[in-house]
């Protein structure tokens, strides 16, 4: 009986793997073209944890998705509708609780970004308007 070595895939095979995943699971949804502004509110929306509920391309988790929300209209807890203009944007930000989405089960901490680091966060939200 032949004993067989089990070779380990090689290097470059398992890079190209692991590119296709990185790819094929971030780049379908965030534009190619962001602008550096809302670059860096992608990057911010990451880093702060924003992305933990949002998702990491704004596709939505727990939280509601970004892909889609600029100038969308948005009901909330009282039955009211509100448009998810720039004003209703910053303030769900700056003020998560002031005024819920119907539905929402959980609470968006408040991260006590600064109005220019909110400002880019916008950015990225429109960039994702489609």
């Amino acid at each position: 009986m032949r004993n067989y070595i089990k070779r380990a895939p090689f290097p470059s095979a398992i890079v190209s793997a692991l590119i296709l995943v990185a790819c094929g699971s971030s780049s379908s949804s965030v534009p190619a073209n962001l602008s550096p502004d809302a670059k860096a509110g992608r990057e911010l929306a990451i880093a702060t944890g924003c992305a933990s509920c949002h998702g990491s391309n704004g596709q939505g988790r727990v939280g509601p998705k970004f892909i889609g929300l600029a100038d969308s209209q948005v009901l909330l807890s009282d039955g009211t509708t509100v448009t998810a203009d720039d004003t209703y944007l910053y303030e769900s930000i700056k003020n998560p609780d002031a005024k819920r989405r119907r539905g929402a089960t959980s609470m968006m901490p408040s991260f006590n970004l600064s109005d220019a680091e909110i400002a880019s966060i916008i950015s990225y939200i429109r960039a994702l308007k489609g």
